[in-house]
């Protein structure tokens, strides 16, 4: 078992939540992990990008190769088209579709839904309707993780463990929260690969 994921988005949406979730669980099935330092995180607002690499067997560099991902899990549309040099041909695209403006001459969104329309391998989903709808608008971040699980290549069961992890020493109303975010995620991701 391989995964390369290139993460991205904004500082201060989760981006690091999500790292901690998916490394928790691929660690819980015994696999090995490698992550990259993340970029941006001195401001929020920031972009923010981290390689991260699990494998069943040896990782030498926690650096993705260009066409190397087999995913890119993005919570920004623009964030998620900035990283397509480093998607493998047959990589995936998990993305959030609602741009998060934080520069002046931000591209226009609806280009950026033609883009992302265009690719062969994507779910683009609102993660900011559905975490409301689900749980809480800080919950987004798991929404989109929910997302990508259906591609990671581990059980759902080990990522809502990670996030029971993570987040227990936040009560148990938040561990709640977020895996209602996860779980909205999980099948909407399902609902669109069909």
């Amino acid at each position: 078992m391989k995964k390369d994921i290139i993460l991205s988005g904004v500082g201060g949406q989760g981006i690091l939540s999500i790292a901690t979730v998916i490394g928790r669980a691929a660690l819980e099935e015994g696999l090995q992990i490698k992550q990259a330092e993340v970029h941006g995180m001195s401001q929020r607002g920031g972009d923010v990008q981290s390689n991260l690499r699990i494998s069943s067997s040896r990782i030498d560099s926690d650096l993705i190769p260009r066409g190397g991902a087999d995913l890119i899990i993005s919570l920004e549309p623009m964030e998620a088209l900035r990283y397509l040099p480093w998607l493998a041909a047959d990589g995936w695209v998990i993305t959030n579709t609602v741009p998060f403006v934080n520069i002046p001459n931000y591209p226009d969104a609806e280009a950026l839904q033609r883009e992302l329309a265009s690719l062969p391998h994507v779910v683009a989903l609102d993660v900011d309707s559905l975490a409301k709808a689900a749980a809480s608008p800080r919950s987004a971040n798991m929404v989109l993780l929910g997302a990508a699980a259906p591609f990671l290549g581990l059980e759902a069961g080990k990522f809502e463990q990670g996030i029971r992890a993570i987040f227990a020493r936040k009560g148990d109303a938040v561990v709640e929260m977020n895996l209602a975010a996860f779980r909205a995620g999980y099948e909407q991701a399902k609902k669109q690969i069909r």
